[in-house]
């Protein structure tokens, strides 16, 4: 199994090693880190990474990607919202395991609640989706640029650094950070990234290995990520593009709300549409990406 080295990634990889092996009596599942160009990108100063953000979508999969198609690995575990929106010739996800919270939440200092947020509160985060869906509940906000791991970003809260952070609920709950006390965002009020929440377990196109993973595989998960990653590619978007999506069941179909603004913030834009056939996603996500984009 190749997975990146940092606390989160083993964490949930670790998961589903277990699960498989659980699924599998007799099989053992041994772990490759792999050290990625996105570890590098992420420990940059943020305004050396913000300049060099268009350019870095994917750095986050890219080696390993390298070593499954090498054979290296037999499979790999991916955060579905690190994943472009093109995959490597000849690899397939040969799961998308049961999502976790895709929403995002909001961790202040001194009992602070999102909902009544001090006008010039600073919020620290580093993805531009977030910046201008916070600016939109909050205009008196600040936005610090921050990061880092959840430990440290927790740490520099703590320190003053600033005055609230936002970050992953998933990423809280598969660390088990439990003890930091974190408000749940509603997504009327900010929308999660293309896959947020989800595991994506990459394979060999026809493998043994994409057998046996494929055991793990959740298909309404499967159904709403894929939709959101084809919203993703209909876009075209990059790591510095301020993009959301989320897919949830509605009406005999998938709704999918969707969230776009340009790098500078301008011509943000909110839609909801629901797909009924999912068979003609790609045209239902360009349909929906162009009318986001139109006249703004």
């Amino acid at each position: 199994m190749g997975t990146r080295g940092s606390a989160l990634a083993l964490a949930q990889s670790g998961q589903a090693a277990r699960e498989l092996e659980r699924l599998n009596p007799g099989l053992q599942v041994e772990t490759v880190v792999i050290k990625t160009s996105g570890d590098l990108f992420s420990a940059l100063p943020p305004k050396q990474a913000q300049a060099m953000a268009p350019s870095t979508k994917g750095l986050f999969v890219k080696e390993i990607e390298e070593a499954l198609a090498r054979g290296d690995v037999d499979f790999a575990v991916h955060s579905a919202k690190d994943m472009p929106a093109e995959l490597l010739p000849g690899l397939s996800i040969a799961a998308y395991p049961e999502r976790e919270d895709a929403r995002d939440v909001f961790i202040g200092r001194d009992g602070v609640d999102w909902k009544r947020m001090p006008a010039g509160w600073r919020v620290a985060t580093s993805s531009l989706r977030r910046k201008y869906q916070l600016l939109r509940h909050a205009p008196g906000a600040q936005v610090v640029p921050m990061r880092g791991n959840v430990d440290t970003r927790v740490r520099k809260l703590s320190e003053g650094v600033c005055d609230g952070l936002l970050l992953a609920a998933a990423g809280l709950r598969r660390l088990g950070r439990s003890d930091v006390k974190a408000q749940p965002i509603d997504f009327e009020q900010m929308l999660p990234a293309p896959g947020q929440g989800a595991l994506a377990l990459e394979v060999k196109t026809g493998s043994r290995a994409a057998e046996i993973v494929s055991r793990l595989d959740d298909a309404a998960t499967r159904r709403a990520v894929e939709l959101e990653r084809a919203f993703l590619a209909a876009v075209g978007g990059g790591c510095s593009t301020p993009l959301a999506a989320l897919a949830r069941p509605k009406d005999g179909g998938l709704e999918l709300s969707a969230f776009w603004a340009r790098e500078d913030g301008s011509g943000a834009a909110r839609l909801s549409e629901v797909c009924r056939d999912l068979s003609r996603q790609a045209e239902f996500t360009s349909d929906l990406a162009a009318r986001l984009r139109s006249d703004r």
